[in-house]
């Protein structure tokens, strides 16, 4: 993903300070991020979800794509450089070298995730309740595609962060 910078010389580059927000979950500009250097975390509520420090990571981009907003939030963990795209659909619909790379980000974050949802599904195929509901959720992320989709995350019970 680093190849992507070369693609992105000319564009402004921000500076965020340690525990300053990029992107913040329910937000709905439509800007794009692109990480130069420095280390980000994602969160969803307060749940830490991964830390990404590749040169060249795209944030911002589910919103830019699907006009839905952010599912996340992007906070800067050390002082993290990144170009800021201030109207992302714009910038993707001139620059398809970089859309392709959106694209390839994106699948592959689809990949893990059904990934993860298939072997999920084979450990808990015998249980029932939300574990064996595994099985509706891979053949929805399989199978249907409407437009107007939408999704509601969550479950009946609260995190429990330490089991």
């Amino acid at each position: 993903m680093s190849d992507i910078l070369i693609h992105c010389a000319d564009l402004p580059q921000k500076t965020f300070e340690p525990g300053e927000a990029i992107v913040s979950e329910g937000g709905s500009d439509k800007r794009l991020y692109i990480l130069i250097d420095g280390t980000v975390e994602v969160l969803k509520e307060d749940l830490h979800l991964n830390l990404v420090s590749q040169p060249g990571a795209f944030f911002g981009e589910i919103t830019v794509l699907l006009g839905t907003p952010h599912v996340a939030t992007v906070r800067a963990v050390d002082k993290a450089r990144l170009h800021v795209i201030e109207d992302g659909d714009a910038f993707l619909a001139a620059r398809p070298e970089l859309t392709l790379g959106v694209a390839r980000l994106v699948a592959r974050r689809l990949r893990q995730v059904t990934t993860y949802l298939a072997d999920l599904k084979e450990q808990f195929e015998d249980h029932q309740g939300h574990l064996g509901m595994v099985d509706e959720v891979l053949a929805s992320l399989v199978h249907d595609h409407p437009e107007d989709q939408t999704v509601t995350p969550g479950s009946d019970r609260e995190y429990e962060p330490n089991i």
